[in-house]
């Protein structure tokens, strides 16, 4: 069944919780149709109800994105209920807080399959529908880590550097062939989402976002802006990372050495480690009942908003403010020459 006019079709892959989530319940008060992609049974029926509630209309499907096949059936079968897909977000999320030499190899291959083949898959799926009718857009949910890996990361880091090359690879090949169809990738900062309390840590202490830390909120309007604008290539999400990547560009060494010394302490609270479920291999959700939403522990430390987002969204504006402010500034400067010869 198609979408009323003026809906859009999204999938959100990982859009049972975390930034996934939150971005489902962004699309949802536009009125789209939302298909939620992610393997926690009670997640995705709680996800559903989000959309039902904001006025759009859900689909679910539980599904591992490191499963191609998998992905390929679910896609069809969103197109069967929903109508052909015009935008495809890929979010999934699976890592391993702890240092490079403590993870096993097959957690590593876990990690990489669900973060970066996981997308691979995802933009494949959405490419096999998009290409033949020439519109719709890929949206990459990125990190600043997709340029600055950070230690105790060593699996997110390695998936986000891969996504990164791969989707800019991916859209000079879109732009070569004149296609319609464009791929965007946001590099976000640090978010408040259930990842530190679901993912799988050999650490210490209880692991944290690197602050400062942003509600998933923030993220979920970047996506929504970047699927409304896709021909963008790259969005900077927050004062964070936008002063990350600056740094890292021209300081990358100073960099190594201040992670060295404030990266580990830093992705840790003061409370002691406790056994928590692990969703690496199996969601967490199933069986317990329990929806972890779109927010974690840190709600007292999160922003809610970013200003460097809006300026990023309004820069045409700011733009012509500046122009009209340079304008301005000339013509007091002019007025005040005339002024000054006629005296």
């Amino acid at each position: 069944m198609a979408t009323a006019e003026g809906r859009r079709v999204v999938v959100v892959t990982g859009g049972s919780a975390g930034a996934g989530r939150a971005c489902v319940r962004e699309f949802a008060t536009r009125g789209d149709a939302v298909a939620i992609l992610a393997r926690g049974g009670t997640g995705l029926q709680a996800a559903a109800s989000d959309v039902r509630e904001a006025g759009g209309q859900p689909f679910t499907r539980e599904v591992d994105v490191a499963d191609h096949e998998e992905l390929e059936s679910a896609a069809d079968e969103v197109e069967r209920e929903l109508g052909p897909i015009d935008v495809w977000v890929n979010a999934a999320f699976a890592t391993v807080f702890a240092p490079f030499t403590e993870i096993k190899p097959e957690e590593y291959r876990r990690g990489t399959d669900v973060v970066y083949l996981g997308y691979v898959n995802g933009t494949r799926a959405a490419l096999r529908r998009r290409l033949p009718r020439d519109r719709g857009a890929v949206v990459q949910v990125g990190s600043a880590i997709a340029y600055r890996g950070i230690p105790l990361q060593t699996i997110y880091s390695g998936a986000k550097h891969a996504i990164q090359g791969f989707n800019e690879a991916l859209r000079c090949e879109l732009m070569h062939q004149g296609s319609n169809v464009h791929v965007t990738m946001l590099q976000m900062p640090a978010l408040n989402t259930p990842q530190f309390d679901w993912a799988l840590s050999r650490l210490p202490r209880h692991p944290q976002p690197v602050p400062p830390i942003y509600q998933p909120e923030v993220a979920a309007r970047a996506v929504v802006y970047a699927a409304d604008h896709p021909k963008r290539r790259e969005y900077w999400v927050g004062g964070s990372t936008v002063a990350t990547l600056i740094a890292n560009k021209f300081a990358a060494g100073l960099l190594d050495r201040y992670l060295a010394r404030k990266g580990y302490q830093s992705q840790m609270t003061s409370e002691p480690a406790t056994d928590h479920p692990v969703n690496l291999w199996n969601p967490v959700d199933d069986g317990s009942g329990r929806d972890f939403g779109a927010h974690g522990s840190f709600d007292s430390k999160a922003y809610g908003h970013s200003r460097q987002l809006w300026a990023s969204h309004h820069h045409g504006l700011l733009a012509a403010a500046g122009a009209g402010l340079a304008a301005g500034a000339g013509l007091a400067a002019t007025a005040g020459v005339i002024w000054s010869q006629r005296r």
